[in-house]
């Protein structure tokens, strides 16, 4: 499974890079390709540095020492040293919302964050299994892949609005008079384009964002050594989320363990998460491996 996720991920980032390319052809032909090329460099050069710190801030994450959640980063601790990580830094979300999620650029830099909601709902065993889920992300490197999927789309959505912009003002550049030529043709054709290309990027960045929970499931399960208690976690906070939206921003939903706004009902091809009962049909066919 965890293969076919990998590869499953990979095509849809390369869907993602070749959109752009695409759309930067759109708004000025080949020089348009090597720009947005460029561009969406860049922006996941600026998201591998950035990210962790940005979405800690806009989680209202503050870090914790050990002399303030002793017990917290002793079970953080043990768990890395099952997963062969380094053990991350651990930070509090003052928050009801039962949720955590896991940022860093990569292992060496990794932080992961809980609610305080989340310790009134479960007991030791079902948070050990979320940690343990937060520490698979880690291990596979997902809070990058995440980042740059989500920054690639944001570059998407913005190459179009410059699209738009040139179809309001005469057309868009860079492109032949024979392109120029084709009229009311090209003009459906770049509205078209400005109007479907951000759904496309939306629609591919939350697929490898389900597609990289699956993956987290399962290293998550290995690690604990038991499917059982993530899927008992997952149940509980699925609920939880469903009575008590957490007030998020929707930009960081996809890095939590369970959709935080999952009380609003999202449809299935617009969700940062796979379905909850599909998480837990798949940890618990693991234990009867």
């Amino acid at each position: 499974m965890a293969t076919t996720n990998m590869f499953k991920t990979a095509a849809l980032l390369a869907a993602l890079t070749a959109l752009v390319v695409v759309v930067g052809g759109a708004i000025g032909g080949t020089g348009g390709m090597v720009m947005a090329f460029f561009f969406a460099v860049v922006t996941n050069f600026l998201a591998y540095w950035f990210s962790g710190k940005v979405a800690l801030m806009m989680s209202g994450a503050k870090e914790v020492s050990e002399e303030d959640a002793p017990w917290l980063h002793q079970l953080v601790a043990d768990l890395a040293q099952r997963a062969g990580l380094p053990k991350p830094k651990v930070a509090v979300i003052e928050s009801d919302g039962a949720n955590a999620f896991a940022t860093g650029r990569d292992p060496e830099h990794a932080v992961v964050a809980v609610t305080t909601g989340i310790v009134d709902i479960l007991d030791r065993d079902e948070l050990a299994g979320v940690l343990s889920h937060e520490l698979g992300h880690v291990k596979n490197r997902d809070i990058l892949i995440m980042s740059v999927a989500a920054t690639i789309a944001g570059a998407i959505t913005m190459l179009a609005h410059m699209a738009q912009w040139a179809l309001m003002f005469g057309g868009f550049g860079g492109r032949s008079d024979d392109d120029r030529d084709q009229g009311a043709g090209g003009l459906v054709g770049g509205l078209l384009m400005v109007i479907l290309a951000p759904i496309a990027a939306t629609v591919i960045q939350l697929a490898i964002s389900r597609a990289r929970e699956f993956s987290a499931d399962a290293a998550g399960a290995e690690i604990n050594g038991d499917p059982e208690p993530l899927a008992r976690a997952l149940e509980k906070l699925e609920a939880h989320a469903h009575r008590k939206p957490m007030p998020v921003n929707a930009a960081t939903a996809h890095l939590y363990i369970v959709n935080p706004l999952g009380g609003l009902g999202f449809a299935a091809l617009f969700s940062t998460h796979p379905s909850t009962p599909d998480r837990v049909a798949k940890l618990r066919a693991m234990s009867r491996w």
